[in-house]
């Protein structure tokens, strides 16, 4: 666990130093902070660390002032003589709030409190995760097939076999890697949703196969335009909206 202390008064900040240290011994004290100008431009240059201890009032201004200065994502446990900055501290990242002096008893709730916190928020990112997985498990195809009308004959097309599927005149087509066409009878949503996430939904006429796509290159106004491996007449664009989607999607 890596702490900062911010704190203007060095007895004080050695005393909490070793406090901390006593009750949590893996514990790594990296920095001891002591104005706002000094904690601003500590925080400019480091990473952040697991926890801070801050102290509210400083020799230079009120130690808010620096996490108004500096994007800190670290909570905060404040420690301080003054009762009157509580609802303020609880708008800055806070997890606690300490009146001075401070107790190894304090401390020791304070940091069982950040484990506490820690550990639920874990939690919740490892039920996150399996509910992400479980969603692109189910985002994989869904089905094998479409069904297309040719003359007088209704076949099947894998769909692994297919590189676009695309809008003319209103209707909607598939277009094979073998570079043959097929009027089909559905609209591209209820194709995303039969093909799932080997497919994407470039914009409004066309809806392609991963396995297509050669390449992207920027294009005007921060659009991307998709180069395919099967030859298509009309220019693929992906809207600046959508471009990090699409990125995204190709990384998979």
């Amino acid at each position: 666990m890596k702490i900062v202390i911010i704190e203007d008064e060095k007895i004080t900040a050695d005393d909490l130093a070793s406090t901390i240290m006593s009750i949590e011994p893996t514990a790594e004290i990296v920095a001891i902070l002591s104005s706002v100008k000094n904690a601003v431009a500590y925080f400019q240059k480091a990473e952040s660390p697991d926890l801070i201890f801050s102290d509210v009032q400083l020799g230079d201004g009120l130690s808010f002032e620096i996490f108004k200065a500096v994007n800190v994502s670290a909570p905060i446990i404040f420690c301080t003589a003054y009762d009157e900055y509580a609802l303020n501290a609880f708008k800055t990242n806070s997890i606690d709030y300490i009146l001075k002096p401070s107790t190894t008893i304090s401390i020791s709730e304070a940091l069982d409190k950040y484990r506490n916190l820690k550990q639920s928020f874990s939690n919740q990112e490892r039920q996150y995760k399996t509910i992400i997985e479980a969603l692109l498990h189910q985002a994989t195809p869904k089905s094998n097939a479409i069904l297309v009308h040719y003359k007088d004959k209704i076949m099947p097309v894998k769909t692994e076999d297919i590189a676009l599927f695309y809008i003319e005149n209103e209707i909607t087509y598939l277009l094979t890697f073998e570079n043959k066409n097929y009027c089909i009878n559905k609209n591209l949503e209820e194709l995303e949703d039969i093909c799932g996430s080997l497919f994407f939904r470039a914009n409004r006429q066309c809806l392609v196969n991963r396995k297509a796509v050669i390449d992207a290159s920027h294009y005007f106004s921060r659009k991307l335009s998709v180069n395919i491996s099967v030859p298509f007449q009309e220019k693929i664009l992906v809207s600046k909206e959508k471009s990090p989607a699409f990125l995204k999607w190709l990384e998979l």
